[in-house]
């Protein structure tokens, strides 16, 4: 079945003991990461300002239906963002290849951030929106081709069984920490402090530097790696009979996946108001004067994938430590709940700083700690989940379970946004106190229902549980923030 598998061409050489092209992908994922992190930093900024309400013809608008509406186009976006990988895996599995799908992707992103940033002056008077949806549209479109499928070329890099391959996905995370890093510092600071449109543009040219990297360097460190699709190589696994009916432990591991799939939702609901929110709440009620500088409120974000660099090996060490007693996987998940809505009991405590005052400003630590907790809740729940799909789910329905996984987590944005529009009508206090509640809560009951939900995996979860390459693949991917996929469907 693999005799066939693309290989590193041998004058590619290696660097860190690992091939060159897991670099190379490093930095195409990199340069796209701080293209889309930096849009999406400043994305409800720029639909809430002034010049943005003017060309869009919302200056009729109160501050808090403005926010609303941008709430509601964050949730469509990241939605449909979240959807359309979907399309992207099964085209490179089938059609395409990997290569083609990343180019045409990427090609699509930065046409979406230009279109984005494309002058209003420019514009006929009344067309500016239907640039926004254009732009919008390709991004959520390149996405879908780009997102599942780079990764995957990752682990193809390696032959099965190769030790290098946990590290070289912890190398590869690194690179969407980093860019998402500067995707907040450099185009949140432009948007903020320059001009949104402007970002927008700039976000745009670093999608265009990851695209020449790869267009240049792929052929010399990559070779033949994700030209053909997996099907014609014969790499996927073929079943005997796909209407063969499901058995009682097939349908046990089933149900575990959708009653996790309900508790995913709750916490990427609560975790995305970090981009809607949250975010508006450092902007408008936030203390951002640091030695007399006003920060721009993006950087706050930046929180979240500094502290997945310094934590994600510390609480991997921790769980390795622990050995037996390690929590089983459903443990794992109510722990990241509880986790989260100790996020939100530390913006509850902003909240009650400010009270009904419009002037009083919210001390910053207070969301640097709930983002800290988020990202504590993140790294107990998200590589859990994915990884669960993959074992759970029956090989004939894989990419079926996996493409549902993905609509739990688009469900969740999209209803992210309709919690993040409570604050302007119910206040901050009483949305962020009841996300809080919600979150326990659903943690706690998620505790009590841990072990009949190991009893329902028939037996993969002490194949989970023991301390092998299994666990530390796992403690690889919880360094994307996202919530990237396995090696199919990676992120």
């Amino acid at each position: 079945m693999q005799d066939h598998k693309p290989k590193p061409p041998a004058t590619a050489g290696e660097m860190l003991g690992h091939p060159k092209g897991l670099f190379l992908l490093f930095g195409t994922e990199m340069w796209e990461r701080l293209s889309y992190y930096g849009m999406r930093g400043i994305f409800v900024f720029y639909l809430t300002s002034a010049a943005a309400a003017a060309v869009f013809g919302w200056e009729q608008l109160s501050d808090t239906e403005l926010q609303s509406k941008a709430l509601s186009y964050l949730g469509w976006y990241a939605m449909l963002v979240y959807l359309t990988p979907i399309i992207g895996g099964w085209m490179a599995d089938n059609i395409w290849g990997q290569r083609r799908c990343i180019m045409f992707g990427g090609v699509m992103m930065m046409l979406g951030q230009f279109a984005l940033g494309f002058p209003h002056g420019w514009l006929p008077d009344g067309s500016e929106i239907y640039m926004l949806w254009l732009g919008l549209a390709l991004m959520i479109i390149g996405n879908g081709f780009f997102k599942p499928n780079i990764s995957t070329m990752v682990g193809d890099l390696y032959d099965e069984g190769d030790q290098r391959r946990d590290t070289a996905f912890t190398i590869f995370y690194m690179g969407i920490n980093l860019g998402s890093i500067l995707g907040y510092l450099v185009i949140g600071w432009i948007g903020e402090k320059v001009n949104y449109q402007l970002a927008f543009f700039v976000a745009g040219l670093g999608m265009l530097l990851g695209l020449i990297l790869q267009m240049t360097q792929a052929n010399r460190y990559l070779g033949q790696i994700g030209v053909e699709p997996s099907a014609k190589l014969g790499l996927e696994k073929q079943t005997a009979d796909k209407h063969e009916p499901l058995t009682q432990e097939e349908r046990d591991r089933i149900k575990v996946i959708l009653i996790l799939g309900v508790f995913t939702v709750i916490f990427w609901a609560g975790f995305e108001q970090a981009a809607g929110s949250m975010n508006l709440f450092a902007k408008y009620n936030t203390d951002l004067n640091v030695f007399g500088w006003e920060i721009p409120a993006s950087w706050l974000q930046m929180v979240n994938p500094l502290f997945i660099i310094i934590l994600a090996p510390i609480i991997a060490s921790i769980w390795v430590g622990l050995g037996d007693r390690e929590p089983n996987s459903p443990a794992k998940f109510s722990m990241g709940l509880i986790f989260l809505g100790l996020g939100f009991v530390s913006m509850c405590g902003a909240a009650l700083q400010i009270g009904d005052s419009e002037t009083i400003k919210a001390s910053p630590w207070w969301l640097i700690f709930a983002y800290i907790f988020h990202t504590i809740g993140e790294l107990c729940l998200s590589p859990i989940g994915l990884s669960m799909v993959t074992k759970l789910s029956p090989l004939r329905y894989l990419s079926l379970m996996m493409g549902l996984w993905f609509a739990f987590i688009g469900i969740a944005n999209k209803g992210a946004a309709e919690i993040g529009k409570l604050v302007g009508e119910s206040g901050p206090l009483a949305t962020f106190g009841g996300v809080a509640i919600a979150a326990i809560a659903a943690g706690i009951i998620l505790f009590f229902l841990r072990n009949k939900l190991v009893d329902w995996m028939h037996g993969v979860e002490e194949v989970h549980v023991k301390v092998g390459d299994t666990t530390k693949e796992e403690i690889s991917i919880t360094a994307d923030h996202e919530g990237a996929p396995p090696k199919h469907f990676g992120g």
